[in-house]
């Protein structure tokens, strides 16, 4: 097998797990599908509030028949675990089997288990909340509690439409299913519900304290980069640039911030050089380099 060979193939097979991370997922798996039973039986479904997606569709057919939750969110989850499979990976296919499994078992051992409120309003708020963390716990763990996501990821590859848009119908069309059969308040509680889980799928995933990063093109690099090192404890790259229209070669600063740094940032630009091209994006994971924070004086 020449070098070519060998490196293909070591880009291609998937690396063993260690047992402890192993655990560390299975664990963040189970408690990510726990709190989503919790959430689900304790707060949206005495109050007659749905998620979207399949969850949504379980609890009104739950409704509908009178058959359990649990039963539903498998079966109907069951054919997208293939779709899955085959679009994203056996590992994939197997953490989601999992998780699911364990909802659909959390949500029958909790059907029997009294509501800690009746007010629908706050039924939404505190579950949205927990159904959200639930969530946001199995997909960093790599696995998926809802086969909508899956669904959308092939429409999208065969129609003009984006992941995000089709789940957005998807989810208004069964949303909006709830008002016929709870009623339009609790139609649009479950709309706040939803809201609410959204956010708190993004705050799990990402993490409260958010990466920024950050680019900033300056005669005055030096000065500015020493600064971010020794003010803000901060590593900095210098980037090789050169001016589209000018042709002048440039030096663009790049580093990694949190948003609590991001004012000291502007304010130390601003005062080094008021003329300096300044950008700031969000990032949603960051691994590796020299990432840690400096002690600073």
């Amino acid at each position: 097998m020449n070098s070519n060979a060998t490196l293909q193939n070591e880009l291609t097979q998937h690396q063993k797990v260690t047992r402890i991370k192993f655990l560390q997922r299975t664990f963040i798996m189970l408690a990510g599908s726990l709190l989503f039973s919790v959430g689900l039986e304790i707060f949206l479904v005495p109050n007659r509030i749905i998620d979207g997606g399949i969850t949504g569709i379980s609890i009104i057919l739950s409704h509908l028949l009178n058959v359990p939750l649990g039963v539903f969110l498998v079966v109907l989850n069951l054919p997208f675990l293939l779709i899955g499979y085959k679009q994203i990976g056996k590992t994939f296919a197997i953490s989601t089997l999992f998780s699911v499994v364990i909802m659909s078992i959390g949500t029958s051992m909790m059907h029997k288990v009294s509501p800690i409120t009746i007010d629908p309003l706050l039924a939404a708020v505190f579950g949205g909340i927990i159904l959200g963390i639930g969530v946001g716990l199995v997909i960093r763990a790599g696995g998926s509690l809802d086969g909508t996501e899956i669904v959308a990821i092939v429409f999208s590859k065969k129609s003009p439409f984006s992941v995000g848009e089709i789940v957005m119908f998807f989810n208004f069309f069964i949303l909006s299913s709830a008002g016929f059969v709870f009623g339009w308040d609790h139609a649009m509680y479950s709309l706040i519900a939803y809201y609410i889980a959204f956010k708190m799928i993004d705050i799990t995933i990402e993490g409260l304290d958010q990466s920024k990063s950050v680019w900033i093109i300056s005669d005055e690099h030096e000065k500015i980069g020493d600064a971010i090192t020794y003010r803000l404890g901060r590593g900095v790259t210098y980037l090789n640039g050169e001016g589209a229209f000018t042709g002048d070669n440039k030096k663009v600063i790049f580093s990694v911030i949190t948003r609590l740094e991001e004012a000291k940032l502007k304010s130390i630009v601003d005062e080094l050089d008021p003329r300096a091209f300044l950008a700031i994006g969000n990032i949603h994971d960051v691994k590796g380099g020299r990432f840690k924070k400096k002690d600073i004086h």
